[in-house]
């Protein structure tokens, strides 16, 4: 489970909610009280996926100090560097001269004008070396946002602390931690294109570079509900995940959060990354207390920590982090239903999903959560998910069954009434998803099902 302070980052979003409930749009109907579902008004949910991954992806944009890497994994990686610059790390006090090189994405139009952007990117980062994210672009009404950074990243630790950026707004938009997102959705305001820059950094005078082997961006314009429409069942099928449970490390590196119920996300991100074949070494894991069980839980939760966000649930850094093994790749999206998990399950490839519930909304539990990811590995015959959930007591204890109505339901909403009866707001389909560099024909169909490339 993520703590109380998570959501925060999403307040805006909360508030748009609770206008949306309360103000403009009038009160919630009947139809969309908790508990009843209208197929007839609940409106589709809409996203558009676009990313950059092939060689002509990567000659297609704008280079400054940077080339195109072919070969069976194209990237982009610094040539000539266009320049240096300082960057002092708010996270360390330490300023160093970094040279650089840039690329910029060519325009891309959104099919969905979005309320939100939320990007992903897969990449290489050899010690001495480090990347920055950016986005920018035009409303709907033609006018443009800032450059707003959506992180600074490196697989490491050891050269900048990875870190989300606070305080980017420009009075319509603001960035929250992860999450690009529209002020105030209820204008009709929309983000209508974008381009995203990448910065690629190392250490004057070496040859060390990162390569970014995937960058994109999911905008969505997912209207605001209490209640989806309910899908039919449709493939029972049950992958075999490994089970980590995050509570057995409460306590452990308050400096990575403390363990327990803050590492629901790089918990989740490990099961997955481990499904896939991904190991980590011996080496990678002596820093780990040889006192801890599971001491690659721990190595996830250091390696996906934001250092700004003071949290290991940044979603961008949990699909990256799943990149840095051999033969990965991850992203970040929203999915539309049910029926999209069943569609990827059958094709092998799990999935890691956001939700937020009370304690009696989801049967067997056992909680109640303002957020939490947890891994959906399969189908039962009757429909109900099974679900690696590491908001439990042992490993033995993770793999559960729930109902497939409610689950669905705390999952897809937008908005739901908190403990307290204020209207707060739910993620909307959101998930990350982990497969294959090279996908096999029929995960490659399950993927493009899903928007995702």
């Amino acid at each position: 489970m993520s703590r109380s302070r998570q959501p925060s980052r999403r307040n805006v979003l909360a508030a748009a909610v609770a206008a949306t409930v309360t103000g403009g749009a009038g009160a919630a109907t009947a139809a969309d009280a908790p508990g009843t579902t209208d197929p007839v008004r609940a409106p589709a949910r809409t996203v558009d996926n676009r990313a950059w991954i092939t060689y002509a992806d990567w000659r297609g944009g704008t280079a400054r100090g940077t080339r195109a890497v072919a070969g069976a994994r194209p990237g982009m990686a610094i040539g000539t560097p266009a320049g240096t610059a300082d960057y002092t790390d708010p996270h360390t006090g330490r300023t160093a001269a970094w040279e650089y090189g840039t690329w910029t994405s060519p325009v891309h139009g959104l099919a969905v004008p979005a309320t939100e952007v939320i990007a992903s990117w897969n990449a290489h980062t050899p010690a001495g070396t480090w990347i920055q994210i950016e986005l920018k672009g035009t409303y709907s009404d033609g006018t443009a946002t800032p450059w707003y950074v959506l992180g600074r990243w490196a697989a490491g630790d050891q050269d900048i602390r990875r870190t989300s950026v606070d305080d980017q707004t420009d009075g319509r938009s603001t960035i929250w931690t992860d999450t690009f997102a529209i002020d105030d959705p209820a204008t009709g305001l929309r983000l209508a294109s974008y381009r995203l820059r990448l910065t690629l950094y190392r250490k004057p005078g070496t040859k060390a570079t990162p390569t970014v082997w995937r960058v994109g961006a999911m905008g969505s314009d997912v209207p605001d509900r209490f209640t989806v429409p309910a899908s039919v069942p449709a493939r029972a099928k049950e992958l075999v995940v490994p089970r980590y449970s995050q509570e057995i490390h409460v306590g452990q590196y308050p400096e990575y959060d403390n363990g327990g119920e803050a590492w629901c996300s790089p918990t989740s991100s490990q099961m997955i990354i481990e499904y896939w074949g991904g190991r980590l070494t011996a080496a990678q894991l002596a820093w780990v207390n040889p006192a801890f069980a599971d001491p690659q839980v721990c190595h996830a939760a250091r390696y996906t920590y934001d250092h700004q966000y003071a949290g290991c649930g940044n979603w961008p850094f949990n699909a990256a982090y799943a990149a840095t093994f051999k033969g990965l790749q991850g992203v970040v999206t929203r999915l539309g239903s049910l029926t999209d998990l069943e569609t990827l399950i059958a094709a092998g490839v799990p999935a890691i999903t956001s939700q937020s519930f009370l304690k009696e909304e989801l049967t067997g539990a056992g909680y109640g959560t303002a957020g939490h990811l947890m891994t959906v590995i399969g189908f039962t015959a009757d429909g109900d998910v099974i679900a690696n959930d590491p908001a439990s007591p042992s490993n033995e204890a993770v793999r559960r069954v729930y109902r497939r109505r409610e689950w669905e339901n705390i999952w897809l909403r937008t908005k739901r009434y908190n403990a307290s009866g204020k209207v707060v707001s739910g993620t909307g389909g959101v998930c990350y998803l982990y497969f294959p560099a090279h996908p096999t024909p029929r995960q490659r169909q399950a993927l493009a099902a899903v928007g995702v490339r």
